[in-house]
This record gives structure tokens, sequence and C-alpha cells, in this order.
């Protein structure tokens, strides 16, 4: 497959990386490409601000969730009918999983799709110093192609023109210090686009400034020197094998968790769910009075009810159904803003009331990327298998588990699961284990 497209890495955290990219997205599109939008790691918040300034889904690109085998082609997937990708990373350049060596780093992820790599680099406090970072992260590992830097927060002429002389790739861009395109952070990293009035105003914005500072052509030119992409892209149909159903009698319908407080889902959880023969229909859990008509199937995923608790739990009547629905066997997913939402209070607001457990906001980050162990056969696992997931977030549930736990991470039981319930803090991406859409998409056919 051919396939136009490069990776916006940086040295560290929070020198531009999210800016840099989303304004790259926005103004390839602006200038009539059309660019597909991905992000390294598993982050979900990026990739809503690169589906608003690419007009398409975002992806994620994440080995330790997928593994490292389904990287090309879940690229290949969200490119499909692309004319160049931009694939946002995640940390440093060469940061990954905590003792692995740089496991599912943007230089991983970088090596794995032969993409050139685009530095950015926040040269606000620093001039010719920059020339030897610039230098230790395009020598380090040679299997890193970084094809040209991009200066951020350039303070003047003669500050570019010093860093310049000392950098020996070519200079693609320099953007001038601007406090007006810090993106706005909570606790958990940006603010969602569903929750920002401005998002599509943030995005044109940063359009117009890599469109004044940044050389598109020679960013094209770049992304026109990637390699050939090889084997098939991802396919839902086929991941799904024989479990796979485009076409029954019947669809059932999946409600799925949106508006502002549930944001976060991979796009290929939905495109699974269709191709296992469900129609997938949204809700706003802080509006609507009740689930959609016909829902067989409930998936509950991430985002911020914290932040929105209020008008969540003044939601009576959705609340009520809900927790009638959980308790007469609705197949229901819950992922950790989906866990909080099922549990009996969330700060001492009353919530859904399904989970007979109380959460509440601490002051403590919780922050992992573990392998969980399935303790038995539930809605979605069996007993022993393992799988990779991710943890992120300042709320604690107390209990952390009640009956069968959902999973064993670090050999301690966390969640809640039967046979037709599975929630808790883990966050899966189910391209990298379809088995578990089929066994949902199963239960909802039954239900």
């Amino acid at each position: 497959m051919h396939l136009p497209r490069i990776l916006v890495a940086a040295p560290g955290t929070g020198q531009g990386k999210t800016t840099v990219a989303t304004g790259l997205m926005a103004a390839l599109r602006r200038a009539g490409h059309e660019v597909s939008g991905h992000k390294v790691g598993p982050d979900y918040i990026d990739p809503g601000y690169h589906a608003l300034a690419c007009g398409r889904p975002g992806r994620n690109l994440d080995p330790h969730l997928v593994g490292e085998d389904l990287i090309v082609p879940l690229l290949q997937h969200g490119a499909r009918d692309a004319g160049v990708a931009v694939i946002e990373g995640v940390m440093g350049l060469f940061d990954g999983r905590i003792g692995t060596q740089g496991f599912a780093s943007t230089a991983h992820v970088a090596t794995l799709t032969r993409t050139p790599v685009i530095l950015v680099v926040d040269v606000a406090r620093a001039s010719r110093s920059i020339g030897a970072v610039v230098h230790g992260m395009a020598t380090w590992d040679p299997t890193v192609g970084v094809a040209g830097v991009i200066l951020n927060r350039v303070g003047s002429a003669r500050h570019a023109e010093e860093i310049r002389e000392a950098v020996g790739l070519p200079i693609l861009g320099e953007i001038p210090r601007d406090p007006n395109l810090a993106t706005p952070s909570r606790h958990l990293g940006l603010v969602t686009v569903a929750e920002r009035d401005e998002s599509a105003a943030t995005v044109a914005e940063l359009a117009d400034v890599i469109a004044r500072h940044v050389d598109l052509d020679a960013i094209g030119d770049i992304a026109r020197s990637a390699p050939d992409l090889e084997g098939d892209p991802w396919h839902p149909v086929t991941a799904l094998g024989d479990a796979a159903v485009v076409e029954p009698a019947r669809r059932p319908v999946v409600a799925i968790a949106a508006g502002r407080a549930f944001t976060f889902r991979y796009a290929e959880t939905v495109e699974l769910l269709c191709a296992a023969g469900c129609d997938v229909i949204a809700f706003d859990p802080a509006r609507d009075r009740r689930l959609p008509d016909g829902t067989a199937g409930l998936y509950l995923g991430g985002g911020f009810p914290e932040e929105h608790a209020a008008a969540i739990s003044d939601n009576v009547t959705l609340r009520t159904q809900i927790r009638e629905a959980v308790a007469d066997g609705l197949p229901t997913v819950a992922e950790c803003a989906g866990l909080l939402y099922l549990c009996t209070t969330l700060d001492e607001r009353p919530m859904a009331g399904a989970i007979d457990a109380d959460a509440r906001m601490t002051d403590r980050l919780t922050l992992r990327y573990p392998q969980a162990i399935a303790t038995e056969d539930t809605l979605l696992t069996r007993a022993g298998e393992r799988i990779t997931g991710h943890e992120f977030h300042r709320t604690q549930v107390t209990p952390e588990t009640v009956g069968t736990p959902a999973w064993f991470v670090d050999r301690a039981p966390i969640g809640f699961a039967s046979e037709t319930l599975h929630a808790s803090y883990l966050h899966t991406h189910w391209a990298g284990y379809p088995q578990m859409a089929a066994r949902f998409a199963a239960a909802v056919h039954a239900r």
C-alpha cells in the first residue's frame, strides 16, 4: 500500500506535539489533501482533535494494546482512501512502557511502520543547546529516521538563527511563542473536544499558524519518501472470522454512552460490533431520559463523569432504567467512567446503583499499562485469558470488587463481572482481542 506519512515526535512531553500534529492535519486538509490522523499510545483525547482536524475518525496505534503485528494493518485500515497520514507520538520519542526498553514508544511505532519522524522541539529556554538535543535524538537509534525539525516557541529572528546554525537537520518550521496556542488541560490531560464549544475555532487557528510558519511542501516531500506498506489492512469482518454477522435478519441495538461525559472509545470497537451484526446507537446519560428503543446491549466507555456528575445524577429516569436493565441481565460492558456510572454514588451523588460500590475523586493518579488475567468465564472473557490494557484515573471505587472480579492485575482482584456484566477500570482495545467483541455481540443477539 502506498501511503505518504509522517510521524510528529518530540524529546519529551510538553514540547507542542499535539499543537503541531493537529495543526498539520488541519492545514494539509485545508490545502486539499485527504488526511488520516493517528495517535501513538492509548490516549483518547488527542484523536478527538485529530478527527475534528481531518473530518474522519482519529485512530490509535499502540503495540501494548494490540500487539506489534497489528500496527501496520491498523494504520492501513485507518488511512484507507487517504492521501497522507499524520501520526502523533506520545511522551518523548524513546519513552515506552516502563521496564521494556521502549516497547510501545513513538520510536517503536516509527520503526514498525517505517515512517519518517518530524521532531518538534520547544526552544523557549535554549538556543545552541538545541543542536545537541536534536543530534542525540537523531542518532541514538539508527532504525529511527528523523527527517526534519520544527522549532516551537521561537523568541525572535536572532534566536531562530542561532538554533539553525546549531541543528544539523532541515528546519521545517519556526513557530513563534504564543500563549494562546496552549491547549486547555485537566487532571488527566487535555479537555475533550466534546467539552469545548470553541474546539473547531481552535483547530482552525492551529491550521492558520502551521500554514504560516511551517513548510508544508517540504513536509509533503518527506511524507512521500516513506516506503510502501506491506500486507493487508485490518478489517473488522476478517478479525471476527466466523463471528462476523454483517447482514443478520435482525440487528439488535447496542446503546453506547456518549455526550460530554463519555467520549472515550476506540473507533474499531464500534466497527467490530457493527460487523458482528449489531446496530450501535449513541445516547447521552446527562440528557437522554431513556435508552434507545430496542436496546439489547449496553456499552459504557470512558470519559469524565466526575465533571458532569450533577447532570448525570439528576437524570433519575435513565439511572433507574439502567439499574433495572443491568439487574435484569442486559449485557453490559463498562470501562472506567462506565464503572463509576454503574456505582451507587460518585462523590456522594447518586449514580445508577447497578453495582454495590461507591466512587470518589482522590489526589492520587493511577496510571499503569498492565497485563490482566481473566478470573473466570464472564461476559467478555474466559478463565485464565491474558489481556493487555491501561488505566488512567484519579478516582477510587470502594470496594474494589464484589463477587466475581473482572480481572487480576498485579495479582490483585479488580472490577465486577458475571455472565452479563463486565465492569472495571481497565481500558482494552478490542482490535487486539476481537473475541471480546464477538462474545459481547453474541450475548446481545441472544438477548
